[in-house]
């Protein structure tokens, strides 16, 4: 088993007592860890070693957590009778019920009971499967996190709430997006076995809301290096409030470790203003929602920058354009619109943030031998915040990154057979295996429709999947996006089948390619060609060719046709050029 893999080291149980007075990481039951609770054992072991606990100006650590290992979900299932469900062609939401409706084993209820009662602050209930963040299987995103308040008085309710929590997680093994995944990924749905992570949120109260001063991404490779920023200098990427902007493919600020201070790559200050952030996700602490024990958001709010303004968590995260100088100053001390470029963090490197990110990339690279992907939150001192800044390391999964060398010229860009064309593309390598192309049609495109969009899309997709016939992908704004504005809202098990993704751009529409954590990763780590094509691109998509082809099928918004011949797909990583080309067998029209 390669050392990513194997399980670390004997992690102590669990005692019944508060969460944050007993070890880092404890467990709950035997069996596996799952692949995101290895990782966290092996980020607090390796960031005892590295870094300086006592370091005066930022705090880091991996936030108190403990684990349900896998013989609980064995018993869970084995118990209740579960598999019948599981494994039937119910609705995602009769499954997420009977999963309700089920016992958690009677020897673990002692011990969630505790856990419950002496909560203090709000719990991130997430999944740590068999399968999560193996290097070439990397189950990113594609089952459920819930966030538990536990502020309710009544501790019978908060241990209620728990219990919901941990049953969603385990019913999201089996609902249709994961199933699919699974089989995209090669693997037998009825070998994946599913741990649940109990872990301390990292953030602050302000009034009825918990959140952190900023959640972020880093990545030690950048496939879409800007200015100067070359791939092996790492991309970072940060939001107000909780991960959940990057993770869903929302707004958020990226820029290069190892340049903090490099201008953004806008044009001017108004297309910075459009592309930043401005409503953010926390904890609700407030009056209780409707109750909905299967959505996962039913205790989260998605707020505005006026409650951030309120409640002070500005400060360190946004900068104020001045209309008079068309300019943006650091900081929230002027009136004005606020920009989320986390200027004041960055550019004046407050509590050594700049120094931090590269060196826990580093370190994470030599421990797991491979790229690394980073998820992070980080609480500052305000008011109402720490007495100093806090850094919780969330998780660690590794990339995978091709060293082959494929060369893209711009004259091939430019040839007579192109069907897309390409200057920021990501992946490396040359294809010959896709005959079936999956296309939006752009006469049809409306940002009204993009939830229907996106259910054609899965049909089609598993159909695909079903013949087992990988497909080229090709639509309009960011896949994966939780904001259907931005682009097409599916997930990754509703695409899961195509090996080329294809971006493009529309009059009205321009937004920056999909970076949310879990599309990115599993795009990398399935190897998964991904090409984007901007507004009033010299060399674009040939729509025109494909809307000649013969339809195999075909909705109002959306058409699936199948070439005589494969076309010819080559990405050169080094450059970003990306090309598909038609072959010569294939009609012209």
């Amino acid at each position: 088993m390669s050392k990513h893999n194997a399980e670390p080291r004997e992690v102590p149980a669990f005692e019944r007592r508060p969460l944050d007075s007993q070890e880092p990481i404890t467990r709950i039951g035997g069996g596996s860890l799952g692949g995101k609770a290895r990782g966290l054992v092996l980020a607090h072991d390796l960031l005892a070693a590295e870094f300086d606990a006592s370091d005066e100006t930022l705090m880091i650590g991996v936030p108190h957590l403990t684990v349900l290992a896998t013989d609980v979900f064995d018993a869970f299932m084995e118990r209740n009778d579960l598999d019948s469900i599981a494994f039937s062609d119910a609705p995602d939401d009769r499954i997420a019920h009977a999963f309700q409706r089920a016992d958690l084993p009677v020897e673990v209820v002692g011990d969630l009971r505790a856990l419950a009662s002496t909560a203090r602050t709000p719990l991130a209930v997430r999944s740590s499967s068999l399968l999560e963040d193996a290097l070439f299987r990397p189950f990113a995103g594609v089952y459920e996190t819930k966030m538990t308040p536990c502020n309710q008085p009544d501790p019978a309710q908060r241990y209620q709430r728990l219990l919901e929590a941990i049953k969603f997680v385990y019913a999201s093994t089996y609902l249709s997006t994961a199933q699919d995944y699974i089989r995209a990924a090669g693997e037998d749905p009825r070998r994946e076995k599913m741990a649940v992570i109990l872990q301390q949120i990292v953030g602050t109260r302000h009034g009825d809301r918990f959140y952190p001063d900023l959640s972020g991404v880093c990545r030690s490779y950048n496939y879409y290096p800007v200015g100067r920023g070359r791939p092996e200098e790492g991309v970072v990427q940060l939001a107000l409030g909780l991960g959940k902007s990057i993770v869903d493919g929302g707004l958020s600020w990226s820029y290069c470790p190892a340049r903090p201070r490099s201008p953004p790559p806008f044009g001017s200050v108004g297309d910075l203003l459009k592309n930043t952030q401005t409503r953010f996700w926390a904890v609700n602490l407030g009056p209780a929602p409707e109750y909905d024990p299967i959505v996962e958001t039913e205790y989260l709010v998605h707020s505005d920058l006026a409650a951030a303004e309120y409640d002070a968590t500005l400060g360190f995260v946004a900068s104020t354009y001045d209309a008079r100088s068309d300019r943006l100053y650091p900081g929230v001390g002027r009136s004005g619109p606020r920009a989320l470029n986390f200027a004041p963090l960055l550019e004046q490197n407050r509590f050594g943030f700049n120094q931090v990110v590269p060196r826990l990339l580093a370190a994470c690279e030599r421990a797991l031998l491979a790229a690394v992907e980073i998820e992070f939150a980080l609480t500052l001192p305000h008011p109402a915040g720490p007495d100093r800044a806090r850094f919780g390391f969330l998780q660690v999964r590794p990339m995978v990154v091709s060293q082959t060398q494929v060369e893209v010229s711009e004259e091939e860009l430019n040839g007579s057979d192109v069907l897309v064309a390409s200057i920021s593309g990501m992946g490396n390598g040359t294809d010959e295996s896709i005959a079936d192309v999956v296309y939006v049609r752009p006469e049809t495109f409306d940002a009204r429709h993009t939830p229907a969009i996106a259910r054609a899309l899965q049909e089609s997709n598993v159909r695909l999947m079903g013949e087992g016939r990988p497909y080229l992908l090709i639509g309009f704004g960011r896949f994966g996006s939780s904001d259907p504005w931005l682009g097409i809202p599916v997930n990754w098990g509703q695409i899961a089948g195509a090996r080329a993704i294809v971006e493009a751009g529309l009059p009205g529409l321009f937004v920056e390619p999909s970076q949310g954590s879990h599309f990115f990763h599993n795009l990398s780590s399935f190897e998964v060609s991904y090409l984007t094509v901007p507004v009033g691109a010299l060399r674009g998509i040939d729509f025109e060719w494909l809307d000649r082809q013969a339809a195999v099928s075909e909705t109002e918004f959306v058409r699936h046709v199948r070439l005589a011949a494969p076309l010819l797909l080559r990405v050169d990583g080094r450059t970003g050029r990306g090309v598909i080309r038609r072959s010569r067998e294939n009609p012209t029209g």
